[in-house]
């Protein structure tokens, strides 16, 4: 495209914008931190869903140094239900990274940026351009999906050509313009007009020159070279009191999914086809946990969590243990009141809530 092509693009882009049309409460701040920790919220969760998780941690950690000087499991409780936790392992190593070697102060700069954990291009240019005026153009999925219809470039952008020709071309995009402002409007005007699935391309004010729309190929770009591929997993969760109220947990670790969460002692099997009695003679069974003492009360319904590559389905079986032991090794045996108090896969929270558990006798 031309350098006028990309002069139209921008100077019709940030007339159509107007702060309003998308409130947002992060928008109302220049500081790195309040911009840092929305940027790592928004991660791969949406805007309506994030916004309350964001205000519960501006108001509970409300400089870096509160987060860096946070509990851990803490921190976990409140990301509960967002997903991904790696991020919030990453917020809070990230945090205490910049309390310790920047002095409590972000670095102003997109590559300084890149240095904390999990701060990848996208988010360093976001936090550069917003808080310390960087002239450096954002580049994510909203980006890549308005550039490619309007460019009418079907290079994949999942692919190493395809992320340095984007790079580029939001360079061009943005010009000499603010880039602040030009990096809001981008990013408001793919989540409210360029949508993936329904483009609002008769209010478009790009569509002049855009050469998807002319060429009829707006659903058919950005072009992707990998499909992605999940798999099954079946989680059955060993659900164990006693007469105390006490119930056996643990912390997750190792790197599979749900690392620093909290469960209950669990058997993963090939599929949910596995009754609760033949459980016992799995192999995963704990050998500290006699089954003959277990009194068998419920078996949940199955419940079902999608991530990005795997599909989990999860049974919960419940026992009462009327000689369960003052402690297990690995274990914990919190209070039933207070088992809000740990951070839980969401699976798990809402096995809790759930008030229609299916009864299923031996």
């Amino acid at each position: 495209m031309t350098k006028a092509d990309w002069k139209y693009f921008r100077t019709q882009l940030l007339a159509w914008y107007l702060p309003e049309r998308r409130p947002m409460p992060w928008k109302e701040h220049r500081d790195a931190y309040n911009i840092w920790l929305s940027e790592i919220i928004l991660q791969q969760t949406r805007v309506e869903q994030g916004r309350a998780y964001y205000e519960r941690f501006a108001e509970t950690y409300p400089t870096v140094a509160d987060l860096a000087a946070a509990d851990d499991d803490a921190v976990m409780k409140l990301w509960e239900g967002l997903g991904y936790y790696s991020r919030a392992r990453n917020l809070l190593r990230a945090a205490r990274m910049v309390v310790a070697e920047y002095g409590g102060q972000f670095p102003d700069t997109a590559d300084k940026l890149r240095k904390l954990p999990g701060v990848g291009p996208y988010t360093a240019a976001a936090i550069a351009s917003f808080a310390f005026g960087e002239q450096v153009a954002v580049v994510d999925g909203n980006v890549y999906r308005i550039l490619a219809r309007y460019a009418g470039n079907s290079t994949p952008i999942d692919s190493t050509p395809g992320k340095k020709l984007f790079a580029q071309l939001a360079t061009d995009a943005l010009g000499d313009v603010p880039a602040a402002r030009f990096n809001q409007a981008i990013m408001d005007f793919g989540a409210l007009i360029c949508t993936p699935k329904r483009a609002s391309c008769k209010e478009c004010p790009l569509s002049t020159n855009c050469r998807a729309f002319n060429n009829g190929q707006v659903y058919e770009l950005p072009v992707k070279q990998k499909t992605l591929k999940r798999r099954d997993r079946h989680f059955h969760y060993l659900v164990i009191k006693d007469d105390a109220d006490r119930t056996i947990i643990r912390q997750r670790q190792g790197k599979d999914i749900w690392k620093d969460l909290y469960e209950f002692p669990l058997i993963e099997t090939v599929s949910n086809e596995v009754g609760t009695q033949e459980l016992a003679h799995h192999p995963d069974w704990p050998e500290w946990l006699p089954a003959a003492e277990l009194e068998f009360t419920k078996r949940s319904q199955v419940y079902k969590q999608q991530l990005t590559h795997q599909t989990i389905y999860v049974s919960f079986h419940t026992f009462r243990w009327g000689l369960m032991p003052g402690s297990i090794e690995n274990y914990l045996l919190p209070q039933n009141k207070l088992l809000d108090k740990f951070a839980f896969p969401r699976v798990i929270t809402k096995y809790i809530e759930d008030k229609t558990l299916l009864l299923d006798l031996f």
